[in-house]
């Protein structure tokens, strides 16, 4: 598929996804596996390629798939007190490789009453994290500079799971703003969109300018995180 394959999602995306909170049974899901397919699997798919395309165009360091990109309606119930079969919401990354897995990315999230566009780094390692954040407090200035087209933007700080106090090591830190995002979990920011950006192709145009406001941030940890799977790789080798 390429971008010119993608038109937009169809008019039962976000009702169904609705419909699926109140009917989580995989009955209900095979009668209406029609309009999943067409209405939403089929567009986000041809929307990965799509924006894989016109990153290239742009030449982003940043690319998806249909393949590898696309997270699964179905929820992992192995583990977590929630059973409910599957999610109410279509998700997707967008990152060096393509890869779920690889650090640094955008996400582009799709649901009712939430739709929103991610940038950074989201459930970094231990390990990594505390490279980041020693980063942050080496370099604030650095850091703040590599956010600012984000916020400017209008991207805010996703603060779930953020500690309430610094970390160990970083009692230290005196400024405060630092101090706050040295408290991050996750460093990466989000804005919502209007869900009227799904039913055209305007939607690969936010993606390329959000790709580009982000990328300051990404190069800023790929520099930190980079050599620290690196090293890791070779202790395990």
């Amino acid at each position: 598929m390429s971008e010119a394959g993608y038109s937009g999602f169809g008019p039962q995306t976000l009702p169904f996804l609705k419909a699926l909170g109140f009917h989580q049974s995989k009955e209900w899901f095979e009668e209406n596996r029609s309009i999943y397919e067409a209405e939403l699997q089929q567009p986000m798919a041809a929307l990965m390629e799509g924006i894989a395309t016109r990153f290239r165009e742009e030449k982003i360091p940043l690319t998806a798939s249909a393949k590898t990109s696309v997270f699964r309606i179905n929820r992992d119930v192995r583990f977590p007190k929630n059973k409910e079969p599957y999610k109410t919401n279509l998700g997707a990354v967008v990152t060096r490789s393509g890869s779920k897995k690889d650090p640094g990315l955008l996400y582009i999230n799709i649901e009712p009453d939430n739709c929103f566009v991610g940038a950074g780094f989201y459930r970094l390692e231990g390990d990594e994290l505390r490279a980041f954040r020693e980063a942050i407090a080496r370099k604030p200035d650095e850091f703040r500079k590599a956010t600012a087209p984000l916020i400017q933007r209008g991207h805010g700080f996703i603060e779930r799971n953020k500690l309430k106090r610094p970390p160990r090591g970083f009692e230290d830190v005196e400024d405060t703003e630092t101090l706050e995002l040295i408290k991050l979990k996750h460093i990466a920011l989000s804005r919502p969109f209007d869900h009227e950006l799904l039913k055209g192709r305007a939607i690969i145009d936010e993606m390329v300018q959000v790709a580009r406001a982000a990328l300051p941030l990404l190069e800023f940890g790929w520099r930190v995180i980079d050599p620290v799977r690196a090293a890791r790789a070779e202790q395990t080798a």
